[in-house]
């Protein structure tokens, strides 16, 4: 992987020359396979990601077997960044959902980065902050928000890091994520499909019409956009 690749990254992008050239000789680049575990809660972490592209699937579970995701990371985001920070321990589980590649490094690379450049520090502070904003939307969303409007924000923001309409998903995997029951996916997933806003066939929906689908979301997608774009939309 090249320069310019690692770059792929939105945060990579955003370090000065200086601050890059200390991460540049840790990192390689590896494929994100479709449910491939990344992190596991309450395990000792190895390597922290920076996507170039698919998506990770931040989710916490029960012990009687329920999950439900917190968040949905890709280019804009690192993967156990905060953990490597702090102890070193997975606090949730992160699982590739849509496939892609990221530049990799070990966790005491990142460490050492973190402790000699102040601007990599800050930005990946930041970023921690970004993640919580968005386990507090979720958690405001799961609770107070009808199925049809929360599907159609994470519908909005698996769209945003694939950069495409056609999102390869199950109506169980959907289901799972978001903590419902199958069968209410599959109610809203009919009622937006006869409004025309999205097509599904089996294992697969595309999204045809944005403008309705965006109305059609709860105001939890665009709040958590204006804390990204305040915390990540400058350099650190």
């Amino acid at each position: 992987m090249t320069f310019s690749g690692h770059l792929a990254n939105q945060l990579l992008q955003m370090l000065e020359a200086a601050d890059f050239e200390l991460l540049r000789p840790h990192l390689a680049t590896v494929a994100m396979v479709r449910e491939s575990v990344l992190g596991e809660a309450g395990t000792a972490l190895r390597y922290v990601y920076f996507p170039h592209g698919g998506s990770v699937s931040i989710t916490v579970g029960m012990s009687e077997g329920q999950m439900i995701e917190i968040a949905m990371l890709g280019r804009d985001n690192v993967v156990g960044g905060g953990a490597a920070l702090a102890d070193g321990i997975a606090p949730a589980d992160a699982i590739v959902l849509f496939p892609g590649t990221a530049s990799m490094l070990e966790i005491a690379a990142f460490r050492a980065v973190a402790a000699a450049s102040v601007p990599f520090r800050r930005l990946m502070i930041r970023h921690e902050q970004v993640l919580l904003a968005h386990a507090q939307q979720s958690l405001l969303c799961n609770t107070l928000h009808p199925v049809e409007a929360r599907l159609a924000r994470w519908l909005l923001r698996a769209r945003d890091l694939s950069d495409s309409a056609i999102l390869p998903l199950t109506q169980e995997a959907l289901a799972q994520m978001m903590g419902v029951r199958r069968n209410a996916i599959s109610l809203v997933a009919h009622a937006l499909q006869r409004a025309g806003i999205i097509h599904y066939t089996r294992g697969q929906i595309e999204i045809v019409n944005l403008p309705a689908l965006e109305t059609t979301s709860c105001d939890c997608y665009s709040a958590v956009k204006v804390v990204h774009s305040r915390l990540l939309g400058v350099r650190p």
